[in-house]
């Protein structure tokens, strides 16, 4: 009986990852359901109602002369697809940060990327005014950049090294500082206007020739994601198993950090300061797939890019004509998340 029982176990385990692969399949099948029928749902809505008929006949009969059909195709379809690759932009960079630097509060917003793409903003549109928008996205990157260092740098000043705590709080030092530079540059430049889309976070601004310069730095970086996620799922075991396991931790490192300046720098260039997008979607991905960030980071984008149409959606309905900032609806989900997060973490200190 005992040989049986063994015999059988193999046979067991098998099943129970094969039922694992299975039900995350479903997952991200239903996940992308909802997420097409949830884009269907938006074109619809704001301040003019529009049939899903008329949607059709715009997309496959565009009639210049027909205003419904210009509401369709110049407006309200660029922000859809922009807060569909932002959205699955900002929680993949978080997903990728949470597993490489095993810190479950790492979130660009929360690090210091985001304001750091800002505060380059700033200089940008102060000191260089009439850059087209790859250069603005080059900024982006820049300040993203920046951001990212001095996070690191001020939280590894401490003795024992940067702890999550320890990063969470030096991101919210350095964010409140370039926050405040960037808004001094803007105020004493007089380009305020030109950077309020970013203080208030939202994709209303959104145009084809935006979609068409960054979504190819959207995708290809979300596939780089993919093409690492087995290295950051044994990266996530700790670098001392990774290097055992074989990683170059090394190079995957500075990968996955290239990848993260590039899908969060993109994304501040577009929707600005919206935040805790990818550090909520991470975790329900993980507690929905399990610990396998080869599941992880597509999942990730499935959930995130839902959440940003949803709340891009809420922001036209909630008080129409006018609109809610994007950052602040995802900030009413975040920010709670977060204080449950920073509760559990406290011992880091």
């Amino acid at each position: 009986m005992e040989q049986q029982n063994e015999a059988s176990l193999p046979l067991n385990d098998a099943q129970r990852t094969n039922s694992r692969i299975w039900t995350t399949w479903l997952i991200m099948i239903c996940g992308s359901g909802i997420l097409l029928m949830t884009i269907a749902f938006s074109v619809t809505q704001g301040a003019v109602k529009i049939p899903i008929s008329t949607v059709w006949d715009a997309i496959f009969h565009f009639d210049a002369e027909n205003v419904n059909h210009l509401i369709v195709v110049d407006l309200r379809i660029p922000r859809i697809i922009a807060s569909t690759l932002v959205g699955a932009a900002f929680a993949v960079a978080g997903a990728i940060m949470q597993g490489t630097t095993r810190n479950p509060m790492a979130d660009s917003g929360l690090l210091g990327l985001n304001a750091g793409a800002g505060f380059a903003l700033a200089i940008c549109f102060a000191f260089f005014p009439g850059v087209g928008y790859m250069q603005i996205i080059l900024f982006s990157f820049l300040g993203a950049a920046l951001g990212t260092l001095l996070v690191n740098g001020v939280a590894s000043l401490r003795r024992g090294g940067a702890t999550p705590m320890r990063i969470v709080l030096a991101g919210s030092a350095v964010t409140a500082l370039l926050t405040a530079l960037g808004q001094g540059i803007a105020l004493y430049f007089e380009v305020e206007q030109n950077i309020m889309f970013w203080t208030a976070g939202g994709v209303a601004g959104s145009n084809w020739d935006q979609i068409k310069i960054m979504t190819p730095w959207i995708i290809g970086a979300l596939l780089g994601a993919l093409a690492l996620s087995r290295s950051v799922s044994l990266l996530s075991l700790g670098e001392d198993v990774a290097k055992g396991l074989g990683l170059n931790t090394t190079l995957v490192n500075v990968l996955c950090s290239l990848i993260v300046l590039i899908l969060a720098g993109a994304s501040v260039s577009v929707v600005g300061a919206v935040g805790f997008v990818g550090l909520i979607i991470p975790h329900l991905a993980r507690y929905l797939v399990g610990m396998d960030y080869r599941w992880i980071i597509p999942t990730s984008a499935i959930l995130g890019g839902l959440l940003m149409v949803l709340a891009d959606l809420g922001a036209r309905m909630l008080n129409p004509p006018f609109e809610a900032p994007l950052g602040a609806l995802t900030a009413l989900v975040g920010v709670p998340f977060f204080l449950y997060l920073a509760r559990k973490q406290r011992r880091a200190l």
